[in-house]
């Protein structure tokens, strides 16, 4: 009996070894897989013909120049998209996004709303979200029946069992458990992760040369925020999702910051508070929702001049760069992306930050910390919560019980 348990655990193994390795490399050959795999090709062949037959993946005809090339052309093994979809749905400040995404990882089908989040009423808010995945589902032109997986992404912290919404700027409510309400109202299973998290995980599929073992994601938007990667696991608290890297410390008693608090690394770097500086308003001012376009033309005047702009860009950078000193203290330089509008803005934030981490014990290798910029979050955060619920699918329902390390997947794999 044990050697028969034996052999199916290694035989589904294997098979989401295979599947693991087409999702990261597109189209590869048998051959292909095999070289990343260590897998011999007749386990391969044995493996693929079932999920072909399965409807699970497709063979990719070899492209003309391929053809051309002596001897038998290599044939690829692609995912196939109609063999099951996942949904995705991001919750962010006045706005509301979902999703549909086939098996392939392409998207088919989304629709986005803006949203008032911070005077919602809880039960308003939750409708809302509720009520744009319905809309999927009653889509007469798209078949969603298929749908296995409902990754949610919000600004804010969630819990450690990817269930619920602790706590979020965007909004006055607390301890919704999002995942639990799609999953009742549906018939789903669901996950409610942080958004920078999903950021992470998109970066390491995109990207997983410069974005492996350690890196790190900061959110600069409305918020900010933080994804981080150590030794190739998304780093998670015991209790929440952890990395709260804008509510760490610049200044005991400093300017107000949205939480609530004084002194956060947000509420020198975030958009409210760059805005909020350049404006000259005082530290006690309420924190306000600036639209991107107002943050890009606040960029355009700190370039043209020595000002209230710029210097404000220079607090930024300056509370940005004594955070991620003290945190290359404890983890050693690693890469960092820089994400969100104000990540357009990276060249006016950039000198006061590196001069602000060469003053710390992490600024030892200053000149070796590298920085990347995407200025629009929604793809990343959209991406990352699609492939969370596509390694899901992958892994416990098309080789259920199996575990693939390869991709930021964190303590919850999803």
């Amino acid at each position: 009996m044990s050697v028969g348990i034996r052999h199916d655990d290694l035989r589904r193994r294997n098979r989401a070894m295979v599947i693991s390795a087409v999702r990261r490399a597109g189209q590869p050959s048998r051959t292909e897989i095999a070289a990343t795999t260590g897998l011999s090709h007749s386990t391969i062949s044995a493996i693929s013909s079932d999920l072909i037959q399965e409807g699970i993946l497709t063979e990719s005809k070899p492209n003309e120049a391929v053809s051309l090339k002596r001897g038998r052309p290599q044939v690829g093994l692609a995912l196939n998209p109609e063999a099951t979809a996942v949904m995705t749905v991001v919750l962010s400040l006045n706005f509301l996004s979902v999703a549909v995404i086939d098996y392939a990882g392409q998207v088919i089908a989304e629709e986005q709303r803006r949203l008032d989040t911070a005077i919602m009423p809880r039960d308003e808010l939750i409708g809302e979200c509720v009520a744009i995945v319905r809309r999927r589902f009653e889509d007469p032109d798209l078949d969603v029946r298929g749908v296995a997986r409902i990754a949610m992404g919000i600004q804010g912290i969630t819990d450690t069992h990817a269930r619920a919404m602790l706590w979020s700027p965007i909004t006055p409510q607390t301890d919704i458990a999002f995942a639990d309400i799609l999953e009742a109202e549906f018939g789903v299973p669901a996950t409610m992760e942080n958004d920078c998290n999903m950021m992470a995980v998109a970066l390491q599929w995109r990207d997983p040369e410069r974005y492996r073992d350690d890196f790190i994601a900061i959110l600069l938007s409305h918020g900010i925020g933080m994804g981080l990667v150590l030794k190739g696991e998304l780093f998670t608290g015991t209790h929440s999702s952890g990395g709260e890297f804008g509510h760490m410390i610049h200044r005991p008693g400093g300017a107000l910051c949205r939480c609530g608090r004084r002194g956060c690394v947000e509420a020198y770097a975030g958009n409210y508070a760059i805005w909020r500086n350049a404006k000259q308003m005082g530290e006690d001012a309420e924190p306000v929702d600036v639209s991107d376009a107002d943050m890009r033309s606040l960029a355009a005047r700190a370039r043209a001049g020595d000002g209230p702009e710029r210097q404000a860009y220079r607090k930024a950078g300056e509370a940005l760069g004594f955070g991620l000193g003290s945190l290359f203290a404890l983890i050693d330089p690693a890469p960092v992306a820089m994400v969100g509008v104000s990540a357009a803005a990276f060249d006016l934030i950039e000198p006061a930050l590196r001069e602000a981490i060469a003053q710390t014990a992490g600024g030892q290798h200053s000149k070796s910390i590298s920085f990347d910029t995407e200025p629009n979050e929604l793809p990343l955060i959209r991406e990352g919560c699609a492939m969370r619920a596509l390694t899901f699918v992958d892994q416990e329902i098309f080789a259920p019980g199996v575990q693939v390390k390869g991709g930021a997947t964190g303590k919850n794999v999803a």
